[in-house]
């Protein structure tokens, strides 16, 4: 079965709405599209074969610029056996060394070709990813919903939703307060700190105190990810369940996290950890450090989420999914079929392959017009008063008293 072809689609998408994405600040649509907050694509990829199968994947990480970095590869994968995955995993890697460390433009690539290639042997075979996979540890995955104000986390919970996420670093004491208030303790409850502007260690290490009577599922990148001693300085401070590692790729990226025990939860992001192939490396060295498996997907298009579901339903070590729960309307009709989700779970596809297929004349409706922005408002209460505009990466917390209290009347 020899690769013939290579192809991508790549697709403009509007950002959640905000009654489905828990972070600070606004999200906008495409009008005006450049420099707009908010501005996402999904980038497809199709591995085609000599015996007329085809594979779907997903990039992420850059898609504008991943894209470009598929159609470089596809030259060094154009007339090989699509059957042989680790091989193909591996001259991918070689081939784009010489370039650098690979980072998630070199590993969102390998990813969505890597996932195209596990979609196409398991057409081949007529049987499901998973059961590639060493077979099924369990038929439905839990999810876990955004929700960034009480009213929001009281109509999940009643939908049937039993974990959710709030996030955003402009008030999180009295957020997480106000929201487990509103659900009870029998509700998963969980908060991204992640920046804009990020929390400098000292920081987070005291929101994390603050954090420890709400009982969370995990406190999620409190810091920038890059500042590996900042996590031992949380570790030494609360008692917390800590969840990173959206943002690196590859075994190699995600070893100190997990091999230095920073971490209760590893996230890779299925559509630029590296495929499949590296997923399931991910999660065992995780597994031999009995840390959990909860891959990161607030982003991501349709497929890389099937992708996560064949992996979580054979991962002995995988924990829950992140799922927006309102997301861009476009993306039930951007995949057939649409997932099936109930009582909080999504249920794993039976199918050969990943069981699923884009609508490619829907994806071209919607080309690429951006894919950056600075994310935020002014308004959001993110930044320190003033300083909006530096967009500075990491910023010291002003105003601590109301900041790191739950009290709704603190000064």
């Amino acid at each position: 079965m020899i690769i013939t072809a290579i192809s991508t689609f790549l697709m403009q998408v509007d950002a959640p709405g905000l009654k489905g994405w828990a972070s600070d600040g606004s999200f906008g649509t495409r009008a005006g599209a450049k420099g707009l907050t908010g501005t996402r694509n999904w980038l497809f990829v199709k591995v085609t074969t000599d015996a007329g199968l085809v594979g779907i994947g997903e990039c992420s990480g850059w898609p504008r610029v991943i894209e470009t970095a598929v159609q470089d590869l596809s030259t060094v994968l154009i007339g090989e056996d699509a059957t042989h995955i680790e091989r193909l995993w591996q001259k991918m890697l070689s081939a784009i060394m010489g370039h650098g460390m690979t980072g998630t433009v070199g590993a969102g690539a390998m990813t969505g070709i890597d996932m195209a290639l596990w979609d196409l042997k398991g057409n081949a075979l007529g049987t499901p990813v998973w059961n590639l996979l060493g077979g099924q540890m369990r038929d439905r995955v839990r999810i876990y919903a955004h929700a960034n104000t009480p009213e929001v986390a009281k109509a999940l919970v009643a939908e049937g939703v039993t974990a959710l996420k709030c996030g955003g670093v402009a008030d999180p004491v009295r957020k997480v307060a106000a929201i487990r208030e509103a659900i009870g303790p029998d509700i998963d409850l969980m908060i991204d700190l992640h920046g804009p502007p990020w929390l400098t260690p000292g920081d987070a290490a005291r929101v994390a105190r603050a954090l420890e009577p709400y009982d969370l599922l995990w406190i999620e990148d409190p810091i920038a990810p890059e500042s590996l001693d900042g996590y031992r300085r949380i570790r030494d401070a609360a008692h917390v369940p800590l969840a990173a590692g959206e943002r690196m790729a590859t075994v190699w990226g995600l070893r100190p996290l997990i091999e230095e025990g920073l971490v209760d939860v590893i996230q890779p992001d299925t559509g630029r950890a590296g495929g499949i192939t590296q997923m399931k490396k991910i999660a065992a060295m995780a597994e031999a450090h009995h840390i959990m498996l909860a891959p990161h997907s607030g982003s991501l298009g349709p497929v890389a989420e099937y992708a996560a579901l064949h992996l979580l339903s054979a991962l002995p070590n995988g924990l829950i999914l992140e799922r927006i729960e309102h997301d861009w309307p476009g993306r039930a009709r951007t995949i057939v079929p649409h997932p099936v989700q109930q009582d909080g779970f999504l249920t794993v596809p039976t199918d050969p392959g990943l069981g699923c297929d884009i609508d490619e004349a829907f994806v071209a409706e919607h080309p690429s017009e951006a894919n950056v922005s600075n994310p935020g408002t002014a308004a959001s209460g993110a930044y320190a008063p003033g300083t909006f505009d530096e967009h500075v990466y990491v910023q010291t917390r002003l105003r601590r008293a109301r900041y790191f209290s739950p009290i709704k009347d603190s000064v």
